[in-house]
Order: C-alpha cells, then structure tokens, then sequence
C-alpha cells in the first residue's frame, strides 16, 4: 500500500500547544501508512529535540510569517504531498486563497483558538472568506466548531472536532525525572499557572485575584514568558505582591505540576488548552477561569477541577482557599482525562481521517 505523504507547516517548534500537538501526531503515526515531513518558517525550538528521527524537518529560513507565503508554495510544489496540514491560524489563512493551485493534494487547517476572538486585524480576518476551500478544517472544542459557523459561515461537514492528544508516557518520564523548582515552600499551598505572557491568558486578571490572598499562606508560580512580561513584573510590584514568583520559560514545566497543589487556568479564551489537560495528566486539581475554548469539555466538577468566573476577583479568591483546604485524588484526576483524550485515543481519530484521503 502507498504511504500517504503529510507535509505539516508550522512557523517553529517552540513549546506552544500546536507545536506540541503536531509534534505528538508526526511522530506516532504509524510509519507503514504514512510518512510525515515537517515544514518550519524557522528552525527552532525546544520540540525539535523531540521529533522522532525519521521525521525529516524543511526549514525555509523565514523569520515573519507574512513573508512566509511565497516559500511555502514553492515547498508544497517541489514536495507534491498527499495531504498538506497547516496548524498555526494566520498560516491558515493564508494559505486558503491558493489551495486550488494544488488539485491533487488534500488541504487540512488546525485551528488553535475561537477563530473570532483570536483573530482582530482585518487585513488577516478577510482571508477567512476562502477559509471554505480546505478539505477539513479541524476544532478542537464545541465553542470553536460554532463559532466557525457563525461567524465565518463554515458549513459542518466541512468541519472534524478532535481533541488534542495526551501524551501520559512522555509526561511520566519527565515527573520521574523532575526535582522540585526553587521558590516552592513545603509550608506553604504551592498554586502553578503556565503560559504565554500575553493578555489572552489573563494573568493580569490572576495577579488582581493574588492581591485578596496577602494574608494567605498560597505562592503562585508562573511559568512562561511572553511580550507582557515587564507589564506583569511592574504589576506585581505595584501590587505588593511578594508571595507571586516568575519563573521563566522552563524546559520541563512538569517539575512545577508535580509540586503543585492546585493548577490555574486564567485565560480570556483558549482553543482546548493543553496545559489543562497536562495539569490533569500530573493528577492536579485545576481551577479555570470560565472562558470559551473547550474549559465545560475538560472540567468533570469535583472530579479534575472547578470552573468560575475570575473578573470577580473576591470570589475567585475565596475559590481557591476553598479548594486547596480539600483533598483531591490524584489518581481520579489522571483517569478523568486519561480516558477522553489519551494519545491513543485522538491519534486513533487523526489516522482515521488521514486515511479518507487515500
């Protein structure tokens, strides 16, 4: 049987959730139907370390996305794939408007967030009118399949709602390996939130929320970095915020899950956050703001963690105190999310509609 060739496009490998999951996808598939290339603006970033070896990697040597289009048509004509997987939204769109130059290849989008919150620049949003010639376009939440719909009139069966994969034998290999970060107090509640320091994660709103717990024996840890990271670092200050530590982009975040006594999710919206599912993946409780992007889909109330609201700051303080005075089973958490979204499981879902293109 014919391998189908998959020819993914990224901008790079850094350690964002498309990355990963595309990193996840390339190198589980089985190799005697399919044979996946990855094609980067940029050669860079800590997931290129963990590609598999027989995953050949093209870089265009392109440091701005919109001047990336010409390079990757040039690429997708001299590959001549199968079936093209692009997996970073403005990429999508730019995309769209040429996918009927390539007759024989088939054209999948990920996207990686509520399309309409996400994107608010009008010169990107108008390439969505020609969002309609992908062959699949893929969702990873019932909120981002509607608002495709809705707001850019992509019919249903043009859509496929898979959610990301979670990948449990990685992640165990770095809790066993992991120590416990500096800055964590065993006499204190350890609470960890990880992402970009951008204001579609919301920290801003989750350092308001630290200013009601002074008094409280909880230090936040945050983990990433992000253009808003001075913005964040002044706010902290002028909040008087000492029991709030950053910690940087860290190679293994998992060190801070493994410690962690309670995990939060601020984001104004999400896709289907990763950083969720591998928080449940590390048998810790969450707490997430309630947000479009799949957070109903992820949360089993009182099972892997709490929804609320945390523009009411009081509350969502009050929340938290609650929650870390209870015991939560760790092993219940794992199961929660090891039984919806396995990597065996999604990578079962992405292989089949790989395979409706053969």
């Amino acid at each position: 049987m014919k391998k189908t060739s998959i020819l993914f496009i990224l901008p790079d490998l850094e350690a964002g959730g498309a990355e990963r999951i595309v990193t996840t996808i390339a190198n589980h598939l089985p190799r005697e139907k399919f044979l996946p290339k990855i094609l980067l603006l940029r050669k860079e970033g800590p997931y290129l370390d963990l590609l598999k070896e027989d995953v050949e990697v093209i870089a265009l040597g392109v440091q701005r996305i919109r001047n990336s289009l010409l390079p990757i048509l040039k690429a997708i004509k001299s590959q001549k794939p199968d079936i093209v997987f692009s997996g970073f939204g403005e990429v999508n769109a730019y995309l769209s408007m040429f996918i009927k130059f390539f007759p024989k290849t088939k054209f999948i989008a990920r996207e990686t967030n509520v399309v309409s919150q996400h994107v608010t620049r009008k010169e990107i949003r108008i390439f969505y009118r020609f969002y309609h010639f992908y062959d699949k376009i893929i969702c990873q939440s019932d909120d981002m399949q509607q608002d495709l719909e809705k707001n850019f009139g992509i019919k249903r069966d043009k859509i496929v709602k898979i959610n990301n994969p979670v990948d449990f034998e990685f992640i165990d290999q770095e809790l066993e390996n992991a120590t416990q970060p500096k800055g964590f107090k065993s006499d204190f509640k350890n609470v960890v939130a990880i992402g970009n320091l951008s204001a579609r994660k919301g920290f801003d709103s989750l350092l308001t929320v630290f200013s009601y717990l002074k008094d409280e024996k909880i230090l936040l840890h945050i983990v990433g970095d992000g253009k808003d990271r001075e913005l964040l670092q002044q706010m902290k200050i002028d909040l008087q915020l000492d029991h709030v530590l950053f910690h940087g982009q860290q190679k293994n975040p998992y060190a801070y899950l493994k410690f962690a006594d309670l995990f939060v999710l601020s984001s104004r919206y999400e896709g289907f956050p990763n950083v969720l599912l591998e928080a449940g993946a590390c048998g810790v409780y969450a707490v997430a703001n309630n947000c479009p992007g799949g957070i109903k889909e992820i949360i089993q109330p009182h099972i892997n963690g709490e929804i609320a609201a945390i523009e009411q700051y009081s509350e969502f303080a009050n929340k938290l105190v609650k929650v870390l005075k209870e015991n939560h089973d760790p092993s219940a958490i794992r199961c929660s999310i090891k039984s919806r979204f396995s990597k065996e499981i999604i990578m079962h879902q992405y292989e089949q509609l790989f395979l409706t293109f053969q």
